[in-house]
Order: C-alpha cells, then sequence, then structure tokens
C-alpha cells in the first residue's frame, strides 16, 4: 500500500506519529460510525469515551479520515469537532478503498487549476471522507498502525441492488494484517 501514496497525500498527528517513532501501542478508529452512524452530539460523546477508554489502557487514539483530499491519521480538536458535524451538514460521504484514488483525484485536479491558496476557502467549509473499516485498514497500515476498532464490519446494505453499497470490508480484512478490536 505504502507505494500508492505520497507524503502531499497523508498526514500523521504529531502525537500519533510519536507514539509509533516510539514503538507505543496507537488505536486506529473509522470515522463513518461518527459522520454517518450517530447523529450529533451523540456522536461526539462516543468518539471522547472511545479516547478516554483508549488512553486509559496507555495506547493512542487515531481517528483516520479524508479531509479536503488529505487522508488524515489522527485528527486535531477542530477537526474532530468539524468533521463530527459534517455528516448532519452534509458535507461528508462514505469513503472505502474504492472510492480512495477518486477523492485523492479529484482533490488534485482541483488543486492543479491553482494554487492550493485558492482552492482552500477558508470561509467554505471543509469537505470529508468518512473511512469505513476497509479503508481505515488500509491507511492505518499505511501509517504503521495494526490495531483499530470499529462499530462493526459491513455487508451487503439494504437496496444494494440499486445503490451497490456493497462492503468492502470482508476483502480488505483478508489482505490486510490489522487485528480488529
Amino acid at each position: 500500500y505504502r507505494s500508492r501514496f505520497s507524503s502531499s497525500n497523508i498526514e500523521i498527528l504529531p502525537e500519533v506519529k510519536h507514539a509509533l517513532s516510539e514503538n507505543k501501542p496507537v488505536v486506529a478508529l473509522e470515522s463513518t460510525i461518527l459522520s454517518h452512524g450517530l447523529p450529533y452530539p451523540e456522536n461526539k460523546q462516543l468518539s471522547h469515551d472511545l479516547s478516554r477508554i483508549i488512553r486509559s489502557r496507555g495506547a493512542v487514539p487515531a481517528t483516520i479520515a479524508v479531509k479536503d483530499g488529505i487522508c488524515k491519521v489522527g485528527l486535531s480538536e477542530d477537526d474532530l469537532e468539524d468533521l463530527l458535524v459534517s455528516g448532519v451538514e452534509g458535507r461528508a460521504r462514505k469513503c472505502s478503498t474504492r472510492d480512495l484514488p477518486f477523492i485523492l483525484a479529484q482533490h488534485q485536479k482541483s488543486t492543479s487549476q491553482g494554487s492550493s491558496a485558492e482552492f482552500i476557502n477558508t470561509e467554505e467549509k471543509r469537505q470529508w471522507g468518512a473511512t469505513t473499516v476497509a479503508s481505515t485498514m488500509r491507511l492505518a497500515h499505511y501509517a504503521g498502525i495494526t490495531t483499530f476498532v470499529t462499530g462493526g464490519t459491513g455487508g451487503c446494505h439494504r437496496g444494494s441492488e440499486i445503490t451497490m453499497d456493497i462492503s468492502a470490508d470482508l476483502i480488505e480484512l483478508s489482505r490486510t494484517p490489522e487485528g480488529g478490536g
């Protein structure tokens, strides 16, 4: 997986990077459950509860999401808050492994049409790709994180014969050496 990403595509939160460099435990968290699974503020409570539990056991939590075309491994408090409200505001979409290349390419196309400063208008709301189990595993593996927590793995969703919303979670579980929790 590492060859498919460049340092311009991924940002690792300094706390997470430090923990990894010190061989301390880091636990990846998917973000779809936060943006799509629960409404605000219940999703905020879940996020804080999970972080507290993980930290109480000596590990560092790393919520994984894609923000404006950048894969984020670990979110700042401001980014986490924005992600939590993005689902109800319609600024987040589910992002599985099949979606990552399109989201990254779309961002690169937008930024190549002008400077980054022109593309990123601070007045506009940020766009989020909320990672599923599959894309969380892929990005966690790229970052060197070997453990993740999820609300559950996906399958064929209602209406999948029309929407083709078929989860890649089980396929990715067979390909990626992370241990789920």
